[in-house]
């Protein structure tokens, strides 16, 4: 079988997305996997498809590096956003499923291949503070943690003894934190990837959250190893609406692959 796929990457956070509205790719975790491995594949932090949907432009389906189902992945829905408004002539306002609801996208700008996409994120109503960190669902679970130096911070090592920690049952994404006023430097351990990933959207935007019950600000920029984003959103004691996610979704190659 051989399947036409488009390579793109939302500051450094890298898919491999499918059109499968004909529903074509079925593929098993194990097909997945090895198309998403670095070595013996295309290579990215994980896969999405866009399959048909009756009531949105879209729907959207994420698939990990290891090639199980995943959560809601932000960089991945500001990325086929992109595609879907490149390759499908969508306009500049689109709506698309997930697996965590109903999502808004808004096209900014578009050219030479880099599109700006702000993306409207899942409200969060519940926070649990801890011992320095604090833990809450953005469309995907994330342990934060403020630390002095994210440089200097092994995010594989002290990453993967949360993520598999007791406390989290079904494990969980692990930020890194820098706090210098409204601006942040996240460093996150995804889930999933099982390693650090140069950005991660619904950790930047965990970030935020947790970064505002410590400063009065709704609006941070972040930057991460792989490119800078923006989160804003509003607050009203501990309730987050309006969320929003916006950076760039850049287009890296496309190809076809052999199954």
């Amino acid at each position: 079988m051989i399947v036409n796929f488009h390579k793109y990457h939302g500051a450094g956070n890298d898919f491999i997305i499918i059109d499968n509205r004909g529903l074509q790719f079925a593929a098993g975790e194990d097909i997945i996997a090895r198309l998403c491995h670095r070595r013996f594949g295309i290579g990215a932090d994980g896969m999405l498809l866009l399959e048909k949907s009756a009531d949105y432009d879209f729907s959207m389906r994420y698939f990990n590096s290891d090639g199980r189902e995943g959560s809601m992945c932000g960089n991945g829905g500001r990325c086929i956003a992109a595609f879907a408004y490149q390759h499908l002539k969508l306009n500049e306002k689109i709506t698309f499923l997930a697996v965590d609801g109903i999502h808004r996208a808004e096209i900014l700008k578009s050219g030479n291949g880099v599109t700006q996409v702000r993306l409207k994120m899942a409200d969060v109503s519940h926070i649990q503070h801890g011992d320095g960190f604090y833990f809450l669902d953005t469309g995907s679970p994330h342990y934060v943690a403020f630390v002095e130096n994210a440089d200097e911070t092994d995010v594989v090592a002290e990453g993967k003894k949360v993520r598999y920690s007791p406390a989290f049952p079904e494990g969980t994404n692990v930020d890194f934190v820098e706090l210098k006023n409204e601006k942040l430097y996240v460093r996150t351990y995804e889930r999933g990837v099982e390693d650090e990933t140069l950005s991660c959207g619904t950790g930047v935007t965990a970030s935020a959250i947790a970064a505002s019950m410590i400063i009065p600000a709704n609006t941070f920029e972040i930057t991460t190893r792989g490119g800078n984003l923006k989160v804003s959103f509003t607050k009203e004691k501990e309730q987050f609406t309006d969320v929003w996610l916006e950076g760039p979704a850049a287009f890296v190659y496309k190809g076809d692959i052999e199954i």
